[in-house]
């Protein structure tokens, strides 16, 4: 049966083709809260837009959750910590809709400039009233940029054509890069009192809601005119429109509202505001846009691959190519950790070596933290949740990355201390054949080898003696067991062995007892290394 993805809001035909190949796609009125959450039972992943509430009920109601995908940039509508905390992951599309947000914003400041919406609503009414429309020109005025981020610079680009000068307000950008943009950074008190514009590019977040209100509202440069196509709740609506009939604000283009959908607000009974109903991202290149990098998203997330754009992942962000081969290396070198072990370390370090190391390899820990609790606990062991199983039970993780190579051009390793004292390691590389990245085992507890990490993996360790491999041949063949590969290594002739094979079933605990206790081994193990 295909994983199931469930669409609840209007998605992008490409959007849908991109799934439709590999998965069991649904569909259901996400606004529909009772159908939603019955929907949700079979549901590996589901796909919203900005109307459908993805809370802890609506998570819990979906026991088979791996994935919630929000097709645009905020995730108001998500709950991210309840989703974390069942181990979902959460994505959204955080660069899909820059531009078309931040030309909605040159639109409104445009509008608002030359009165353009209501000049149109008066000229369609039968008035022809040229004088009551006359504006204000843009260039060579100050226009007040608050918040620096990707939406921000954009605005602040475009506006910049217009021959304005740009000031803007955002504490965690640095000066140097501010002036690369060529905007001044200032306070927000100078740049609400010397903006001609202020346009408004935050996220919400409860330091930034009301961020503008009557206090800022009272002490702005007379005739500003501000804009907000960012996230409602930034700007006090009540406030602004107290400013707007007072005349201290010459007028106001808004995009968004602190509740929506918003049909009813103070700032509707005035001509000199454009208000329009969040249309912020609501371009057919947007659309598709955010459509399909959610869609690629929920793809690699079900197929159990890193998704770079997940909010909820620890080590997020773009994973270099070279880096990404290395994923399901580490990945299975914490499952092969845990079965050497036989149990959860009390610490674990992610060695990393080698010519990667130029890129950022922090993404691996998380990989091989994956893989060390995959066969420890009950529940569903992601990127989400790994960090967490960890910590709550008391395994510290951590990463050393060192330049020189050793017998591989990159190599990692996971060692870990146990609660006995015990010391184990488990090492392994990545080597391409034609198109094909081969994941090889190099060593196991001391123990040079060199094996496909694939398939599932038997441990034997004994002492070296003569007809071992007959007997534990002889022994899997007649219950059926096959054989793919097998290695063994020793440190020396009649001295400590580990017999690595892999077998293409599981074995059951008492057949894995009885090839144990045929040779007299002194410890196996038994690591499923097959791709999820």
């Amino acid at each position: 049966m295909n994983p199931v993805v469930l669409i609840a809001e209007e998605l992008a035909p490409a959007a849908i083709e991109v799934l439709a190949h590999d998965f069991d796609v649904r569909h259901v009125d996400g606004t529909d809260r009772p159908a939603l959450l019955s929907a949700l039972a079979e549901a590996d992943a589901v796909i919203v837009r900005s109307a459908t509430q993805i809370d802890a009920e609506a998570v819990a109601a979906a026991p088979r959750l791996k994935v919630v995908a929000r097709a645009g940039v905020g995730l108001d509508n998500v709950e991210v910590p309840a989703a974390t905390a069942r181990g979902v992951m959460v994505v959204n599309a955080p660069t899909s809709n820059i531009v078309s947000a931040a030309e909605q914003a040159v639109a409104l400041l445009l509008a608002v400039a030359r009165n353009t919406a209501s000049a149109s609503a008066a000229l369609k009414a039968g008035e022809w009233k040229r004088s009551k429309y006359t504006g204000v020109e843009i260039q060579g005025k100050t226009v007040g940029v608050v918040g620096l981020g990707r939406i921000g610079v954009l605005f602040a680009q475009r506006i910049a054509a217009f021959g304005t000068r740009l000031i803007a307000y955002d504490p965690y950008i640095q000066p140097a890069r501010a002036a690369q943009l060529g905007v001044r950074l200032v306070g927000l008190e100078e740049l609400l009192r010397e903006s001609d514009f202020i346009s408004i590019h935050l996220p919400k977040t409860p330091e930034t809601v009301g961020l503008i209100g009557e206090k800022e509202l009272a002490i702005v440069k007379p005739g500003v005119r501000i804009v907000n196509a960012a996230r409602g709740g930034l700007v006090d609506e009540q406030a602004l429109a107290d400013a707007i009939a007072e005349g201290r604000v010459a007028g106001a283009g808004v995009d968004v509202y602190a509740k929506e959908p918003c049909t009813s607000s103070p700032l509707f009974a005035f001509d000199n505001v454009v208000a329009t109903p969040h249309l912020g991202a609501s371009t057919h290149e947007a659309q598709d846009k955010a459509g399909l990098a959610v869609a690629k998203s929920v793809k690699l997330a079900l197929q159990g691959e890193f998704v770079p754009d997940a909010v909820n992942v620890q080590a997020g962000g773009v994973v270099a190519e070279d880096v990404r081969p290395l994923l399901p290396l580490a990945e299975k070198l914490g499952r092969a950790f845990t079965a050497v072990a036989g149990g959860v370390a009390a610490s674990v370090t992610v060695e990393v070596r080698g010519e990667i190391v130029a890129h950022d390899v922090s993404v691996l820990k998380l990989a091989a933290t994956k893989g060390l609790f995959s066969s420890v606990v009950e529940e569903q062991v992601t990127y989400v949740n790994a960090p967490h199983l960890a910590a709550e039970r008391g395994v510290g993780v951590t990463l050393t990355t060192a330049a020189e190579t050793v017998e591989h051009p990159n190599l990692v390793t996971v060692r870990g201390a146990l609660p006995d004292g015990r010391t184990v390691s488990v090492s392994g590389t990545v080597t391409s054949a034609g198109t094909r990245d081969i994941i090889k085992l190099t060593e196991v507890d001391g123990f040079d080898v060199e094996i496909g990490a694939e398939g599932i993996l038997l441990f034997l360790r004994y002492v070296d003696r003569p007809g071992v491999v007959g007997t534990v041949g002889t022994l899997l063949g007649e219950a059926g067991i096959n054989i793919a590969a097998m290695q063994v290594a020793r440190r020396e002739a009649g001295g400590e062995t580990l017999m690595t094979l892999t077998v293409d079933q599981a074995l059951g605990a008492d057949l894995l007892t009885s090839a144990a206790d045929s040779i007299g081994a002194t410890a196996a193990s038994a690591a499923d290394l097959r791709d999820e």
